[in-house]
C-alpha cells in the first residue's frame, strides 16, 4: 500500500501497476491517467472516507493498492549494481525504510536483505522511505553468507558495520571511485553474526562517544554511505 501523494507518485512514476488509489479530488485529477494508463482503478472520495481507509485515522489525500512486481534475484542485484547495502535481522520495518530513503539519496544502488530482514515494500517501511523503495532495487537471500561469496567473485570489497574496538575506522577506508563496495549492517540488538562479521572483507566501525554502546542502524547506514 503506497499511503500520500508523494508515494503514490512514486510508485506510478516507477511503473508499479496500481488496483485501486484513493484519492481527493485534486489528486484524483492529477493521477487519473496514469494510474488508467497502468491498468488501475481511481476513485475520489470525501475526507472521511479517505479518513477510514487509512485505518489511522489520517486523511490523506492519495493511497493506493499496487500490485507487488516480480522479486529479483541476488544475482540481478549484485549484476547490475556497483553500490549494495546488505542487511541481516534488521527486522523494523522503520529502519529499512530509512535505510532505503538514506541508500537512494546518497547514491546506492541496491540492497539484498536476508531472510529475518523487514520488507521494503512494507507499509510502514514505505512511508518511512517517502516511496524510495520503488526506485532502489533490491532482493532478497536464504543463505547470507553465500552471498557475500557472490559479491566477493564479482569484486566488491565487503564493509561489515560493528562497535568493536578491534575494527577499523571507517574514516580509514580509502577506495578507488570505481571500486564496487557493500556495506552489511546487522540487527541494533545482537549486530552482525559471528560468521558474518568473518565472512567480511573488512570490520569498519564509526568513531562515537564511549559512553554510548551503538547508534541507530538507520543512523549508522546514512554515515556510512555518505562516508
Amino acid at each position: 500500500m503506497a499511503e500520500g501523494d508523494l508515494v503514490v507518485a512514486r510508485a506510478l512514476d516507477a511503473g508499479y501497476k496500481p488496483e485501486v488509489v484513493l484519492c481527493d479530488a485534486e489528486q484524483a485529477e492529477r493521477f487519473c491517467d496514469s494510474i488508467a494508463r497502468l491498468g488501475g482503478q481511481c476513485l475520489s472520495a470525501d475526507i472521511e472516507i479517505r479518513r477510514q481507509a487509512t485505518g489511522l485515522g489520517v486523511p490523506l489525500s492519495a493511497l493506493g493498492v499496487f500490485f507487488r512486481p516480480e522479486p529479483k534475484t541476488v544475482e540481478e542485484i549484485i549484476s547490475n549494481s556497483t553500490r549494495i547495502i546488505v542487511v541481516e535481522a534488521v527486522d523494523n520495518p522503520s529502519n529499512i525504510g530509512a535505510i532505503v530513503r538514506c541508500a537512494t539519496g546518497l547514491g546506492w544502488d541496491g540492497l539484498i536483505c536476508d531472510s529475518t530482514s523487514a520488507d521494503p515494500l512494507s507499509r510502514r517501511a514505505l512511508r518511512v522511505s517517502m516511496g524510495s523503495a520503488f526506485n532502489l532495487r533490491f532482493a532478497r537471500t536464504s543463505d547470507i553468507l553465500q552471498t557475500l561469496e557472490m559479491l566477493r567473485a564479482q569484486n566488491f570489497a565487503t564493509y561489515a558495520l560493528t562497535p568493536s574496538t578491534s575494527s577499523l575506522d571507517l574514516t580509514q577506508v580509502k577506495l578507488e571511485p570505481t571500486q564496487k563496495r557493500a556495506l552489511i549492517f546487522g540487527s541494533e540488538r545482537a549486530g552482525l553474526s559471528e560468521t558474518v562479521l568473518a565472512k567480511a572483507d573488512t570490520c569498519v566501525k564509526i568513531e562515537m562517544n564511549p559512553d554510548v554502546d551503538s547508534l541507530n542502524v538507520a543512523a549508522a547506514a546514512a554515515i556510512a554511505c555518505y562516508s
